[in-house]
């Protein structure tokens, strides 16, 4: 044996002892059935991965930020490379993010980068959420990781809201002092909600040691354990999977087939039946979904680094550090929170009243910043137990054979476009050449009536052609009985 061979042999033995001394301690045996787990080959499932991987980039970026940010509102003399600031007093803040982006290198890519994953983090989310409504994947016994979507959706929102925060330069400052009235408009609670997110009456000087404090530890770690659970769910049950349009011949699944693709390596060659859905077929975990995933993630970060390097984000210096007597010309959310803003400046001003015996004051920043969004997100919540299935469904639906499922899915989505449109409304009457007392009205109507006529001939047409198919199908089975007759 030579000298080569002894040492291979070596290590190998090394690396037996080195497994069996872990698997002693931690049954890494028990770990095969995960790597086994079938993962439908849907280019479709994938968004949720691209969410997880913004989330991944999020967290990294975000540490890089943070050792460079500064949460303080006090006032320093900037000694940056910005020449319009030279020598000027700015808030702490707003000059540690001019000298992330102007003085630290990759600053500016980097904070680049992390802003457009935050829009794709929501961007995959909605998304994945829709994919998931209109092709029924969150029916019975998949109800509790829709509600947790729900949960990541708003978590994602929140995160990103207290994040343009931090700048505190003009824009910044005005549209966290909109995010501050709106909490402090929630009736009986409101002054308790302001202390407790912004610190006290906006501006403070604990008000972006607050949000900073929200923003990278206590949103991410919520999203982090929401996350878990919902990666922990969807291994404990089998992943939902398209019709088949035939029987599947491939190798015997083992006998805990729910946890195991029936297109693994190995076994007895078998079919598994097209109606049976207590096999998922598809790609193993192991080696086969994890490429897969590896593929996504550069793909991801590729997307990111392309945005990063050629989209410019939010320009502080363009707006200059926070000035309590101004505020700029053009004010508005991203776009995520767009149809927030459009509800605010949809409601009229009479919708504020005062509730008589106890003297409760409702406000129109009340109905239409916090109770109409937690109605929607709500709405959204409860939706499977609204559609809800008592037998367990693992196969996902044609969105054209469920009409008054997929008519609601339109009708909404139409509420929140309008909604958002409302938002841009002074954007809107400036390209039609009118005031926004002309425009809001009719997007006040286009917003009632649109999403309700969408979703109804959604149903129809949707019904109507269900129905044809039925005939149709019926018209064939008859004209096949009586060719079986006329052939007797």
């Amino acid at each position: 044996m030579s000298r080569t061979d002894r040492l291979a042999e070596r290590a190998g033995d090394a690396g037996r002892r080195t497994y069996d001394w872990l698997d002693s301690r931690f049954d890494l045996d028990t770990g095969r059935t995960f790597l086994g787990k079938a993962f439908p080959a849907e280019d479709s499932f994938l968004l949720g991965e691209v969410a997880l991987f913004c989330f991944l980039v999020l967290v990294l970026t975000g540490m890089f930020l943070g050792m460079f940010f500064e949460p303080s509102t006090s006032d320093v003399e900037y000694e940056g490379s910005v020449a319009a600031f030279q020598g000027e007093e700015v808030p702490e803040a707003f000059a540690s993010v001019l000298h992330i982006t102007y003085d630290i290198p990759f600053g500016m890519f980097i904070r680049r980068m992390h802003h457009w994953a935050a829009h794709l983090f929501v961007a995959s989310i909605g998304l994945h959420m829709l994919r998931v409504f209109f092709t029924g994947a969150y029916r019975n016994p998949r109800e509790p990781n829709w509600v947790v979507g729900t949960g990541l959706a708003g978590l994602a929102m929140g995160a990103a809201y207290t994040g343009y925060a931090l700048p505190f330069d003009e824009f910044a400052a005005t549209a966290t002092g909109i995010g501050y009235n709106l909490a402090t408009s929630v009736p009986v609670v409101g002054g308790v909600v302001g202390k407790v997110v912004f610190g006290g009456e906006f501006p403070s000087s604990a008000t972006i040691p607050r949000l900073y404090f929200l923003h990278v530890l206590v949103i991410p770690a919520a999203i982090a354990v929401l996350l878990a659970i919902h990666m922990a769910i969807l291994v404990r049950q089998k992943h939902t999977e398209a019709p088949r349009d035939d029987d599947v011949r491939g190798p015997s699944p083992p006998h805990d087939a729910r946890e195991t693709a029936a297109a693994s390596d190995g076994g007895t060659e078998a079919a598994v039946a097209r109606e049976d859905d207590s096999v998922v077929v598809g790609l193993p975990a192991f080696p086969n979904q994890a490429a897969v995933s590896a593929v996504v993630f550069f793909l991801t970060l590729a997307t990111l680094a392309t945005l990063g390097g050629f989209f410019p984000v939010h320009n502080i210096a363009e707006y200059g550090p926070n000035d309590p007597a101004g505020t700029p010309e053009l004010i508005m959310p991203d776009w995520f929170l767009m149809w927030v803003y459009g509800f605010l400046k949809l409601l009229p001003s009479w919708m504020s009243f005062t509730i008589p015996v106890v003297g409760v004051h409702v406000s129109t920043e009340f109905v239409g910043g916090v109770l109409l969004p937690t109605l929607v997100f709500g709405a959204v919540a409860v939706w499977p137990f609204v559609d809800y299935h008592e037998r367990q469904v693992h196969f996902t639906a044609d969105p054209l054979d469920r009409p008054w499922q997929t008519a609601v899915g339109v009708a909404a989505i139409q509420f929140i476009m309008i909604a958002s449109i409302a938002g841009m409304n002074n954007l809107l009457a400036r390209a039609l050449n009118v005031g926004t007392g002309v425009v809001n009205p009719i997007l006040t109507v286009a917003l009632l009536v649109v999403p309700a006529a969408s979703g109804l001939l959604t149903y129809r047409l949707l019904r109507d052609d269900d129905a044809s198919g039925e005939s149709s199908d019926a018209t064939a089975d008859d004209a096949a009985d009586s060719s079986e007759v006329g052939g007797r």
